[in-house]
């Protein structure tokens, strides 16, 4: 039993890799990197037909359960994986998991393809290749739902609670500062999301975050 996460830091297998630190499991990372061809020999693809990391396999009495998509399995670790009395990042309550469930596709839809652009023309690819305008751009379009979660987080904030589904650091944030970490070279969106800002360090400055992050400078 226990859990094999396929993929490395340095990928969206960020997510389950940290949901499972977070709760302290004991599970295997299969390092898996998403260039070389590793993700298309005949075993992985066996695993995920379409040939992207991350995959989760929660090795059950019962057999096998494979997981693929990143929010999909972090929210699949939390679920299974996690205690339900609200000490853990695990949702406790229905509304927890419904704010777990749609904040996590919200961030896919909304936040994704833009914060992405914006890593990559702004930190990742090296300068003679990258294109500004593909950035400012993305950095715009961000504006709008970036105002959607200032407004929602200051709400929390005025029931006492510091986080998107409850006071406590739960999967959804997890899920939702995976993604927008990835705008953080974008300067001219944190001046006008104070809260959204703030509460983006602390999620990234939590030591299971640190931690997996160290798995990705190793590799």
């Amino acid at each position: 039993m226990g859990l094999s996460i396929y993929g490395i830091a340095a990928s969206r297998a960020l997510r389950p890799l940290w949901t499972a630190t977070e709760l302290g499991l004991d599970f295997e990372h299969v390092a898996t990197p998403y260039l070389g061809g590793a993700t298309h020999t005949p075993e992985f693809l066996a695993l995920n037909p379409n040939g992207h990391i991350p995959v989760l396999v929660d090795h059950r009495p019962d057999g096998d359960v494979v997981m693929w998509e990143s929010m999909a399995c972090a929210l699949y670790i939390a679920r299974q994986h996690g205690p339900t009395d609200g000490t853990s990042l695990t949702p406790a309550t229905p509304r927890e998991d419904a704010d777990a469930l749609r904040w996590s596709f919200w961030a896919v839809t909304e936040l994704e393809k833009d914060a992405l652009t914006v890593l990559m023309h702004r930190a990742v690819m090296p300068p003679e290749q990258r294109k500004p305008a593909l950035a400012e751009a993305a950095e715009k379009r961000l504006r709008a739902p970036l105002a959607v979660l200032e407004q929602h987080l200051a709400r929390q904030q005025g029931l006492g609670e510091a986080h998107i589904a409850a006071q406590r650091f739960t999967v959804a944030d997890l899920c939702v500062a995976s993604v927008l970490s990835w705008a953080r070279p974008a300067p001219t969106l944190w001046p006008q999301s104070p809260v959204t800002s703030d509460w983006l360090a602390r999620c990234l400055g939590r030591p299971a975050h640190h931690a997996v992050r160290a798995l990705a400078r190793k590799r």
